[in-house]
C-alpha cells in the first residue's frame, strides 16, 4: 500500500501557534485523515518497556515502533514546517529518532525521583518534540513549568550543567511527591498546558521544562484502546 493512501493529511491544515510563557509551540488539530489506522496498528503491535524503567529513568511506560510510511509521510510535511515557525537555518541538515507508539503504564507508588519531576529531552537548541495525541481529553496532556530557583524554563549548552547542579541538589535535600507531576510545586510553576486530544499534533523544543500531565486513574493502561496512547517523534537540526 502506497503511503499517500494509508496516511493523508486531513486539508486545509491548520497550524495553530501558541505561546507559553514567551516561547512558541504548534498545534495541528484533526491531523491525519483516518488516525483510526494508527490505532489499529498499535493494537496489533508488540510493545517493549522503555528503557531506563528498571532503573526508574525515562518514560514510565512500553513503547513500541510506529511504521515507517507515516514517520515518512510526518517528515516530509514537518521539515519545512519546523524551519518556518521556528527559524531553523536552511543549512542545518535533520536528524531524526524513531516513531514510536507509547503507552504510560508505570503506577505512581514505582515511580523514581527523576520521573516525579518537569524534565527537558535534549539543550540543543534546535531539537523538537513531536507528538500525535491517539487519546483524548482525559488523559490529560503536556505541562510546561519554571524552575524557581534558576528560573529557567529552557535548558541550553550554556545553563545546563548549573541547571543540573541546583536540581540534583533540591531533589537530594527533598525528594518529589510521589506521585505524577502535573501542577506547581516548590521547585517549579507551571506555565500552561497543552490539553490531550484525539488526532492532535503538537511540537514544541525539547529543551522546555515539561511533563505529561496524567491522570493515573484511568491512565495507566497497556491496552492501546484505553490507555494514554501517544506517538512521540523526535528531530534534531
Amino acid at each position: 500500500m502506497s503511503i499517500k493512501s494509508r496516511f493523508t493529511l486531513r486539508q486545509p491544515v491548520d497550524i495553530q501557534c501558541v505561546d507559553i510563557a514567551g516561547h512558541q509551540a504548534l498545534i495541528i488539530d484533526d491531523f491525519l485523515e483516518q488516525p483510526e489506522v494508527l490505532l489499529q496498528i498499535a493494537a496489533q503491535s508488540q510493545f517493549e518497556i522503555y528503557p531506563g524503567v528498571a532503573q526508574q529513568k525515562g518514560y514510565p511506560g512500553i513503547r513500541a515502533q510506529a511504521p515507517e510510511d507515516y514517520s515518512q509521510v510526518l517528515t516530509e510535511f514537518l521539515e519545512p514546517v519546523m524551519r518556518q515557525f521556528f527559524a531553523i537555518p536552511e543549512e542545518l541538515g535533520l536528524r531524526k529518532s524513531i516513531c514510536a507508539f507509547s503507552l504510560t503504564t508505570t503506577p505512581a507508588a514505582e515511580l523514581g525521583p527523576l520521573q516525579r519531576t518537569p524534565h527537558f529531552d535534549a539543550s540543543t537548541p534546535h531539537h523538537m518534540a513531536v507528538l500525535l495525541y491517539l487519546c483524548d481529553e482525559k488523559h490529560g496532556g503536556t505541562g510546561f513549568y519554571r524552575h524557581n530557583t534558576t528560573g529557567l524554563q529552557q535548558i541550553n549548552a550554556d545553563n545546563r550543567e548549573h541547571y543540573l547542579d541546583v536540581y540534583y541538589e533540591e531533589i537530594n535535600a527533598r525528594r518529589p511527591a510521589q506521585r505524577y507531576f502535573d501542577d506547581s510545586s516548590a521547585e517549579f510553576t507551571f506555565l500552561g498546558m497543552i490539553p490531550a486530544k484525539f488526532n492532535r499534533l503538537v511540537i514544541y523544543h525539547g529543551s522546555l521544562l515539561h511533563s505529561a500531565c496524567i491522570n493515573p486513574a484511568i491512565s495507566l493502561s497497556s491496552n492501546p484502546l484505553q490507555g494514554r496512547l501517544t506517538l512521540n517523534s523526535f528531530f534534531d537540526f
